[in-house]
């Protein structure tokens, strides 16, 4: 859900910091114990600390205005909003700012999507402690950080000329219909997911279709299924 200009500030500070200065983070995830884990992690750092917390894509924005992070860890999956929306948005109007995507959501459908919406990182919840502040400190010192696995992917994709042929499905979705499948598998109805994307209805119903075909499914059961699994991390056709 994008905000209009006046909830920003037209430009960021430099990321450069002196060395006895601590670098100041805003973490932006919809579930408190990630943020109280995350916040623990960072304030046992001598050089990091957190400078704030937001659970929707609004509360983040206004915070990045207030607080002014040296970099921002975002969610895919945000309370209110979408954290890819987040990232194209904080892009446009802070392009010095780095975002640092951290997600349970498959990187091998995100990652790249999310580099390409303007973040400079990004690394599954999975991952352990010390490779988070690895991947933390390498992009507040203006540096790129995916896992071996995306970065293999990637220039798996650039030598192929654009010949890579994906064997997921998912991969074929464009990033609303990855938004909308993302609202559905979390439990929004139509409605919901429209308020939350501002969308119309139509337009949700109009992705809704086009979701299903793509991914070879005939009724709105079969994409609820599908999609509550893929949400989950399970196999599409397995027993919600």
């Amino acid at each position: 859900m994008s905000v209009g200009p006046s909830l920003f500030k037209p430009a960021h500070k430099p990321p450069g910091v002196s060395k006895d200065q601590k670098r100041r983070v805003l973490i932006v995830d919809d579930h408190p114990i990630v943020r109280q884990g995350l916040r623990r992690l960072i304030e046992a750092e001598a050089d990091l600390e957190v400078c704030g917390e937001a659970e929707t894509a609004r509360e983040a924005k206004s915070m990045i205005r207030e607080q002014e992070p040296d970099a921002v860890i975002v969610d895919v999956s945000l309370k209110q909003g979408d954290g890819l929306e987040l990232v194209k948005d904080a892009r446009a109007h802070y392009p010095a700012l780095p975002l640092l995507v951290l997600s349970m959501h498959d990187e091998a459908i995100y990652a790249e999507r999310m580099l390409s919406a303007g973040a400079n990182g990004y690394i599954m919840k999975q991952a352990a402690s010390d490779q988070f502040l690895i991947a933390l400190r390498r992009v507040l010192d203006g540096g790129i950080y995916v896992s071996e696995a995306v970065g293999n992917s990637m220039i798996e994709k650039f030598a192929s000329g654009g010949a890579y042929i994906s064997s997921n499905p998912v991969d074929s979705l464009t990033n609303r219909e990855l938004q909308v499948l993302h609202m559905i598998g979390k439990g929004l109805s139509t409605r919901q997911t429209a308020e939350a994307l501002n969308l119309s209805v139509k337009t949700v119903e109009s992705h809704r279709q086009r979701i299903k075909r793509k991914l070879s499914l005939r009724t709105s059961a079969q994409l609820m299924q599908y999609a509550v699994n893929w949400y989950a991390g399970r196999e599409p056709g397995a027993k919600p």
